[in-house]
């Protein structure tokens, strides 16, 4: 992972451009020729953020088309990257210079490139890439932990998707012989502009339901809006047991505060158990440019030397979740205000938000930590993910590198 290895202090100009230091530190070793030409690419990308931030775009602009030339999106991952940045970065630049008109819209295109995703390409990326896996061992665990003496339960998944982390769910409860589970229900939420998507889920689900001969339902709530979700949409008996699993799904509010304190009311007056918050842990919210521009860089180095590691050969499945990470970068570097959609926060930002609904953190048993770190071994390249506690939540990182960060929360 080239660009987590380089450079710990810096590289000077001719116009005292410096490299800050990267924010996890770096044991720097000797590099080959052509990881010095990647350096050197770095160092011009990092040199034009700075002007940017500095609003020197003319100095930027040399520093930029140096990148742009040498870059591109089907190269080595530290091109790949470096492609990405630039592309941004430029977007900025035009912005910021009157080239491009800013529109305001606050379409997320990340999310709408993860959710129409093909169900084939997530399946292989589940299968391939450790973090998902790990994760949903750990949250399907806690859950099961927690309504273990529940005959009745009901999960409320904010993100379905595909669905494999339900099936995971099932399987596990399927599996139970001291407390039988009379029903499994589960209710899933998504734009109208989903349905089709999310009513399909449904039917695998009931589908494996059957196979293992446990009692299932499944409802879909769709609305236009995540700000209309209200109490009564889930439809909860009084001897229910709720669970709320909500994967990457709150990094899209925190630019709705409004939404996001309505369903958070929502969720704490329908009394879940417990909710798994799965997110990525990162802060790209930082009030300075390069700073922020210097934290994505690093951790999307990481997600590209991840990607390139564990599905090299899969051509048509890493384009894909590079062209989701290559809006997630844009929406960082290129955009501000209203057109800025998603805003990743560390685990101490959501403690801190969690704490305003009496909302209390709960850890993860031994059992649970010492088998997702049996899933992780179970991978290819699972040496390479890390897993490391955090107070009582777990973070998932690459090769040191901070990713994702998974949480399990009760309401007091």
């Amino acid at each position: 992972m080239l660009l987590n290895r380089y450079i710990q202090y810096s590289a000077h100009w001719n116009d005292s451009f410096y490299i800050p230091m990267h924010p996890y530190g770096l044991d720097l070793v000797g590099f080959s020729e052509e990881e010095n030409r990647d350096i050197e690419l770095a160092q011009f990308l990092l040199a034009a953020a700075e002007r940017v931030g500095c609003q020197q775009f003319e100095r930027a602009n040399g520093l930029l088309l140096h990148c742009e030339w040498s870059s591109n999106a089907s190269a080595n991952p530290v091109q790949r990257v470096i492609f990405h940045f630039a592309r941004a970065l430029r977007e900025r630049i035009y912005k910021e210079t009157g080239r491009m008109t800013v529109k305001g819209s606050g379409k997320n295109e990340e999310r709408e490139l993860i959710q129409k995703m093909d169900t084939n390409i997530s399946i292989k990326c589940h299968l391939k890439i450790p973090f998902n896996q790990v994760m949903q061992f750990a949250g399907v665990q806690a859950i099961v932990e927690h309504v273990a003496s529940e005959t009745k339960i009901h999960l409320i998944d904010l993100e379905i998707r595909s669905g494999v982390q339900c099936t995971a769910l099932m399987q596990a409860l399927s599996e139970r012989r001291d407390c039988i589970v009379q029903l499994l229900k589960i209710t899933a939420i998504g734009l109208n502009s989903l349905k089709i998507k999310i009513e399909e889920t449904g039917k695998s689900l009931t589908s494996f339901a059957e196979s293992l001969n446990l009692p299932f339902s499944y409802n879909a709530v769709f609305v236009a809006d995540i700000a209309e979700i209200r109490k009564d949409h889930f439809e909860i008996g009084e001897d229910e047991a709720v669970a709320v699993y909500s994967p990457y799904f709150l990094r899209s509010m925190v630019s709705r505060p409004d939404c996001m304190e309505n369903l958070m009311r929502v969720i704490r007056n329908i009394k879940p158990v417990i909710m798994i918050v799965l997110e990525v842990e990162a802060n790209h919210n930082s009030p300075s440019f390069v700073n922020g521009f210097i934290e994505a860089l690093f951790f999307y180095s990481a997600y590209f030397d991840c990607l390139e590691t564990c599905i090299k050969h899969e051509i048509e499945c890493r384009m894909t979740i590079e062209a989701v990470l290559s809006e997630g970068i844009r929406d960082i570097v290129a955009m501000e205000g209203r057109e800025r959609t998603v805003r990743n926060v560390k685990i101490d930002f959501w403690r801190r938000f969690f704490a305003r609904y009496r909302m209390v953190e709960t850890g993860f048993s031994e059992s649970s930590l010492y088998h997702a770190h049996l899933v992780a071994k179970g991978f290819s390249f699972g040496k390479f993910c890390t897993i490391e506690k955090n107070g009582k939540c777990l973070i998932v990182g690459w090769k040191g590198t901070p990713m994702h960060s998974i949480s399990a929360w009760r309401f007091l």
